[in-house]
């Protein structure tokens, strides 16, 4: 499996709008991608910005395409996204999974 982290931040007035979106327009667009396996969207205060951390999860780099395009370390941003946030990260980075503590058995 494969852990793609993306990260953006945006003034704290906008940080619903940002959340909103992502609920509302990313999350099914994902949903309708076979291999897609879950999202999370972290957030944090920090020095007066609020930061948001995208953790989506896919089951290779092959599916991560069918949402990124061609090349799996570009950021796919869609307009109201970049209208709700002040700075963000033009890449992504995609981690390969090596160990979790859901499939893992307890000691």
């Amino acid at each position: 499996m494969i852990a793609r982290t993306w990260r953006g931040s945006t003034t704290p007035a906008k940080a619903g709008d940002y959340s909103s979106h992502f609920t509302r327009e990313v999350v099914p667009s994902l949903k309708r991608i076979a291999g897609h396996k879950g999202a999370y969207l972290l957030r944090r205060e920090t020095g007066g910005k609020v930061e948001f951390l995208a953790v989506t999860l896919w089951d290779s780099i092959e599916t991560i395409r069918k949402f990124s395009g061609p090349d799996p370390e570009v950021a796919h941003i869609e307009p109201e996204g970049r209208a709700a946030l002040i700075e963000f990260d033009e890449f992504a980075r995609n981690y390969e999974i090596v160990c979790d503590t859901i499939s893992v058995p307890s000691a």
